[in-house]
């Protein structure tokens, strides 16, 4: 069947977010006078995002161009491809499209976030065909750790864009997983103009362990277990929780949810009918203690689905709801990102402290839902695209990823490692990037999108550091004299009371600037505190070798 809809001129594609960063995949794709948006994820915060609550992409150029946006595309119902659109979904006019599963989830999202607005929705499958004025859009089943996963494809007289969405290829996997490797075949022999591909394990060789061997292993182990089971796991990870579900049924053990993102997602999964669990076998995990210890089992994440930390706050006797307990086994069924290794290495020592026996998995027993160096090339060789992009993965993940595209036989000088922002552009001969859009991240803090900057966080990690150093001054303007102070206060700065010749200089350092400040004709409070700011941070850096966040306050009677 062709699914060319008629001669194209202009092609773009645009990473938002997704390159040199694991997560906030946004890719907008433009097809003459149409755009479309590829996900619309957010990534969780680096350690230095103090304070932040999640991170999405900048959509300056996608409002710039609202008119033109014809449909939000979605691979999956993870937050790094949903997990945006609550955000930014008041500012666009552009109905989603997505799987059963995913559209479902989305929908939770905009409920619990309270937005209104009357979004169009349509849901899509493995033959859906969306068609528009310059292109078709169809869609593909791929394997990932959620069910619903796909690929999304427009179709132009250049040759197919395909998006692959993350995914793998693992032949024991059925039903809603199961990829339809034929389709993507098809595709590859109707003609490929670009590939834009997920990069995360393009650095693991071999292919992924198969699901079937890690559910296995789980069966194993809770058979050997005599007290309370608890799983660690990724709320989205439905793979992994549908296998503990089968292993908890095969002892007769009891299951219980401690996580509200996890709790949310399995219950509108479950509904959808992607989950198999007797209602006998779920119970409230307030009931837990009710149970004999050798009949339960504990699924456990943390806030958006972060199970370390879940697990630190129970090892810890901190969790408001439950806590290890002698005699416990704890599955760690999840490989912490880089950032939090350390960290997960400090919960597995408060574990053992709390005689806890903990299983993790390990390199043997371990399945990732990216596809490894060889499942990466499969699709490289199915889909043989003219042009790739490796997307989805840190920028050496996207180089690993480029190798392997070269090594498929795409040529080199048609591989792009593009950074965000950079738009892509097809003039029907030659694939250029040679223009740049507006892109970066927005930070989310509470319930403020983008109010908290660069600057802020500098100010955040200053008093993270060094801390807070405020000098109050009182002043009467009319006869130009000190009334009171000044007044020298301190927060994580140093400790007081060893300090105090420190900070006597400081307060006479303070009065002589104000004195000084005050004998001038004209009075300019800000040059003063400037000058306090400048002359006490070079005192204390010198007497102390530390940076607070130096605060005068001068006020008037």
């Amino acid at each position: 069947m062709n699914l060319v809809k008629k001669e194209n001129n202009h092609i773009k594609m645009i990473p938002l977010g997704g390159v040199g960063e694991i997560a906030k995949n946004m890719y907008i794709v433009e097809v003459d006078d149409e755009m479309f948006m590829l996900d619309a994820g957010l990534m969780f915060p680096e350690d230095e995002m103090l304070g932040i609550d999640a991170v999405i992409p900048d959509i300056s150029y996608v409002i710039e161009n609202k008119e033109r946006l014809k449909g939000i595309f979605l691979s999956h119902g993870h937050e790094d491809a949903i997990g945006a659109l609550q955000y930014i979904i008041n500012d666009l006019d552009a109905p989603i499209y997505g799987s059963r599963l995913t559209i479902a989830l989305v929908k939770n999202h905009m409920k619990e976030a309270g937005i209104t607005k009357k979004i169009k929705f349509y849901t899509v499958n493995n033959a859906s065909i969306m068609r528009f004025k310059s292109v078709n859009v169809s869609f593909f089943n791929t394997s990932h750790s959620i069910p619903d996963a796909l690929g999304i494809v427009i179709h132009t007289s250049e040759g197919a864009i395909v998006y692959t969405g993350e995914f793998k290829f693992d032949q024991s996997l059925q039903g809603s997983y199961r990829p339809d490797i034929h389709k993507m075949a098809q595709i590859g022999e109707s003609g490929v103009l670009m590939l834009i591909s997920d990069s995360t394990e393009a650095e693991k060789p071999g292919y992924n362990m198969p699901e079937n061997v890690i559910e296995s292993h789980i069966a194993d182990e809770f058979a050997k277990a005599k007290g309370r089971i608890i799983v660690s796991c990724y709320a989205s990870n439905f793979i992994r929780i549908q296998q503990v579900l089968l292993a908890a049924a095969k002892e007769n053990r009891k299951v219980s949810f401690l996580g509200k993102s996890l709790e949310s997602s399995f219950n509108i999964a479950r509904k959808l009918g992607y989950f198999e669990i007797q209602d006998q076998l779920l119970v409230p995990v307030k009931d837990v203690e009710k149970y004999p210890d050798n009949e339960i089992v504990i699924i456990a994440t943390g806030s958006h689905g972060e199970p370390i930390e879940a697990l630190g706050q129970m090892a810890k006797q901190k969790n408001s709801i439950l806590n290890v307990k002698e005699g416990d086994t704890v599955f760690i069924t999840t490989t912490p990102s880089s950032n939090m290794e350390v960290k997960l290495g400090s919960v597995i020592n408060d574990l053992v402290k709390a005689d806890v026996k903990v299983v993790s998995t390990n390199k043997k027993i371990h399945a990732s839902g990216h596809g490894c160096m060889e499942e990466l090339k499969m699709m490289l060789n199915l889909i043989q695209p003219k042009y790739f992009v490796p997307v989805q993965g840190e920028f050496k993940m996207q180089i690993a990823h480029a190798k392997l595209a070269a090594e498929a036989g795409v040529l080199p000088e048609h591989i792009f490692l593009l950074e965000k922002g950079d738009v892509l552009n097809y003039d029907g001969e030659n694939m250029r990037a040679n223009e740049k859009v507006t892109a970066g991240n927005v930070l989310i803090d509470g319930i403020g999108v983008g109010d908290v900057g660069n600057i802020v966080l500098r100010d955040r990690r200053l008093l993270s550091e060094d801390g807070i150093f405020i000098a109050v001054v009182t002043l009467d303007p009319k006869s130009k004299t000190i009334v009171a102070g000044p007044q020298i206060q301190s927060r994580g700065f140093v400790y007081v009371r060893e300090s105090e010749a420190l900070l006597k200089e400081a307060e006479e350092m303070t009065r002589a600037i104000v004195e000084e400040g005050l004998m001038q004709k004209r009075i300019e409070w800000s040059e003063i505190k400037q000058e306090m700011r400048d002359k006490l941070g070079k005192f204390l850096y010198e007497n102390t070798k530390r940076r607070p966040m130096i605060i005068p306050v001068i006020s008037e009677i």
